[in-house]
């Protein structure tokens, strides 16, 4: 409740960019040197909530189930038509964040989580008419006509990695020029692919794994998971698979299908 109203007041802001991470506005530091009281619309009891809805990551009470469900529909069909699987074309946390924010044109759909610009371009045009109409029927107050709409510029760090994957330099060599961990650059990069940008690595996974191990995660991926969950991989191509290379292939298989 109270950073629903943060973020209307503009005291926080939603980089869409970073996972959609919080962060405290000029304003809100203000707030915070000077604070003054506001009114807070009542919050609606979720005691009954189940502790699976309550887990972090998990869906919120704020979610338009019924739109979240003609979203999921209108995947399915989408993906079927284009002989991907859903998760390709968007993943459960952006449709949950169009059923809490109702995107109604692209470039409200490309500030979605998860999202960007390609995306909302490759795939956007049906589901935010689907979504238009779906709030004039319900004569629905959207959050977005309460907030002026800010444009979150790529950061820097995602800019260089993709100007330095595009010159084929080795992820070690970016890794260590931004002070980061393998792991936290695998992160950037899932990130960057996932809000539609299309990534070629193949410079470096051609090196870095044999072709036949290659084939069989890109398989798994691509005929047999339901979802893109890590987890779910790792479970079912059991011992034989670094995490690593089954990160860095489903990049490929995101980017290559997806994007």
């Amino acid at each position: 409740m109270v950073i629903r109203q943060a973020l209307i007041a503009k005291f926080l802001t939603k980089d869409i960019e970073n996972y959609g991470l919080l962060k405290l506005t000029t304003k809100g530091l203000e707030f915070l040197e000077n604070p003054t009281s506001f009114m807070l619309a009542e919050d609606h009891d979720y005691a009954d909530t189940t502790d699976e809805e309550n887990a972090f990551g998990a869906r919120t009470a704020a979610v338009d189930d019924e739109l979240f469900s003609i979203l999921r529909d209108l995947r399915k069909k989408l993906s079927k038509q284009r002989d991907v699987p859903p998760f390709v074309i968007f993943q459960d946390p952006s449709l949950e964040d169009m059923a809490i924010q109702y995107p109604i044109t692209i470039d409200e759909l490309q500030n979605i989580s998860g999202v960007g610009a390609g995306k909302a371009q490759r795939y956007g045009e049906e589901f935010i008419d689907i979504i238009k109409k779906y709030v004039e029927e319900k004569e629905i107050i959207r959050p977005l006509d309460m907030v002026v709409k800010s444009v979150v510029n790529k950061s820097g760090i995602k800019v260089y990695i993709i100007q330095s994957i595009d010159m084929k330099r080795a992820l070690e060599d970016i890794a260590e020029a931004k002070g980061l961990e393998m792991p936290e650059l695998i992160s950037e990069i899932e990130a960057i692919v996932n809000s539609g940008t299309r990534i070629n690595l193949d410079y470096y996974i051609d090196k870095a794994i044999d072709e036949e191990r290659q084939h069989d995660i890109y398989s798994y991926f691509r005929e047999e998971a339901e979802s893109d969950s890590l987890e779910d991989a790792i479970n079912e191509l059991g011992n034989e698979f670094e995490e690593e290379e089954i990160r860095l292939v489903r990049i490929k298989f995101l980017s290559e299908m997806g994007n």
